[in-house]
């Protein structure tokens, strides 16, 4: 019956290339359903829900909503605050007030937690509430599903930087021996790894892949850093800002912390792991090399992002929503694959809570033995989701004499 309730949409977590399509897929598929009234957008993830800074997407025109598919970032803006039990109450409290029966969270496995404990709170106090999840995170660490919507564009990002730089490597040998791609991924290694997706021969970059399911050995690194110098007379790396020694150390060497006592990489910890590397490989040799931190740029290029990418997103929003408004709460929409060629994915369904605050390496078959690279069976999973990879000409420089 319509009018029965609204619906709340929050997005949440760092954004990517897609996420707004997810956005656009829900309100879409919400002003279908006779059991939602209003549709309402919550700034600023989940501090904007405790301090009730809504928006009507209702009353948003159409075309700004299509158009939503193919805009980079969080359109609702993002924060990372994270809900505690102890903000349970206030949330019942503010979702009564606003007469809330659907809520709806697009993100990764922090998002997903808040979906579930608010889910479950409201379960056990008696109100209803379909609370559902929509994944997302350029990290690709969710649990239950093929791979998140975001992550197929930051991927082709990372592919398409890294073999270009490579080239640029490759022709500047003359000037700089090496350099270091830095790609963000706290504990797993999917963007990092995703460089491979470009990789065709072994002379071709990267030669090194670092990521943070395999401990950093200085050692080894150094082996097969002195293997691809010889062989290529430059060396192209990859590492993922994570990255640590089997003691836990990041390769950072950060000791900055953000307000969840995670370390913080990059800028906000006044290092890196490219630039570590960087200085370790100085050290050792003495010539020059680059690297390149791009941060969050993989987060928000639309310009790369992969058409199937913005289409998987805008499903899993509409599935999110035509699940809730049929009585279903608790799950988090999936992509199951059917078919690498062609490729070919189906919606499915997880629990919450087979998803919260969890996180999915690559899978240790998919590394190369020594874990300095990933093999190819990584490359028969990365490789549909990023689409065909540009074929650069390279001269055979045939001698005059």
């Amino acid at each position: 019956m319509k009018g029965k309730g609204n619906a709340l949409i929050a997005q949440a977590g760092g954004p990517t290339a897609v996420i707004n399509s997810s956005l656009s897929g829900m309100v879409t598929q919400a002003a279908q359903e006779n059991n939602i009234d209003r549709v309402y957008g919550c700034r600023w993830g989940m501090y904007g829900l405790l301090n009730e800074l809504f928006i009507d997407l209702s009353r948003e025109d159409v075309q700004v909503i299509q158009g939503l598919k193919t805009t980079p970032s969080s359109a609702l803006g993002s924060s990372r605050y994270k809900l505690a039990e102890k903000d349970m109450p206030r949330v019942l409290e503010i979702f009564k007030k606003h007469q809330i029966h659907y809520f709806l969270g697009i993100g990764g496995n922090d998002t997903m937690l808040n979906v579930f404990q608010i889910e479950h709170f409201c379960r056990k106090n008696q109100y209803e509430l379909f609370g559902m999840g929509c994944p997302k995170t350029v990290d690709n660490d969710l649990f239950g599903t093929d791979h998140t919507p975001g992550f197929p564009s930051a991927a082709r990002y990372v592919a398409l930087s890294v073999l270009q730089a490579g080239i640029l490597a490759r022709d500047m040998q003359k000037v700089d021996s090496f350099s270091v791609y830095q790609s963000i991924g706290r504990d797993a290694g999917w963007l990092a790894a995703a460089a491979y997706a470009a990789k065709k021969e072994e002379a071709d970059p990267p030669h090194i892949i670092l990521i943070p399911e395999v401990p950093f050995n200085e050692e080894n690194f150094f082996k097969q850093f002195e293997y691809s110098l010889q062989k290529f007379r430059y060396v192209s790396i990859v590492c993922g800002e994570g990255i640590a020694y089997a003691d836990g150390k990041p390769v950072s060497a950060s000791n900055v912390k953000d307000p969840f006592s995670n370390i913080e990489f990059g800028a906000m910890g006044g290092t890196s792991a490219a630039l570590v590397l960087h200085r370790m490989i100085r050290n050792q040799y003495e010539f020059r090399g680059e690297f390149q931190i791009p941060e969050s740029l993989a987060m928000c290029a639309a310009d790369r992002a992969v058409t199937h990418d913005i289409e998987e997103a805008f499903r899993l929003g509409q599935s999110a929503v035509l699940n809730a408004a049929h009585g279903v709460s608790g799950l988090m929409t999936t992509l199951v694959r059917q078919s690498d060629q062609p490729y070919r994915v189906e919606i499915g369904t997880i629990p919450l809570n087979e998803v919260a605050a969890k996180t999915k390496p690559i899978p240790r078959e998919w590394i190369a033995e020594q874990g300095l690279m990933v093999n190819e069976k990584f490359g028969e999973y990365i490789r549909p989701l990023v689409g065909p990879m540009p074929e650069y000409a390279k001269l055979g420089y045939y001698s005059i004499i």
